[in-house]
């Protein structure tokens, strides 16, 4: 079992990593529907395996899937990164992104 946080909200989930979704205000993870105040600049600290956020995302982990955001700030992807502003260390698919920075 694995625990995330998200803008401080811990939530237990039984994969390896978390299939997460933002959009309209609101955050599903695994399907189910998480209660934050504010979903436009999220925090998520652990490993997820899948994230689509309209916003901001900040990854203190890595993902193992697929990163669209408008701006992403995260470790290793293993999948690709589609966002406006992408800082990523290694990514292991394509990057579509106006501004990069891969470290």
């Amino acid at each position: 079992m694995q625990t995330i946080s998200i803008n401080g909200i811990r939530i237990q989930s039984n994969d390896y990593g978390a299939n997460i979704i933002i959009s309209d205000g609101k955050i599903s993870v695994n399907g189910k529907d998480v209660k934050l105040k504010d979903c436009k600049d999220i925090k998520i600290v652990g490993n997820v395996h899948n994230i689509r956020c309209e916003g901001r995302v900040e990854i203190h982990g890595n993902v193992t899937g697929d990163v669209d955001a408008n701006s992403v700030v995260c470790g290793d992807v293993g999948g690709s990164v589609d966002g406006t502003n992408v800082k990523c260390s290694k990514v292991g698919g394509s990057i579509d992104g106006t501004n990069v920075s891969v470290r």
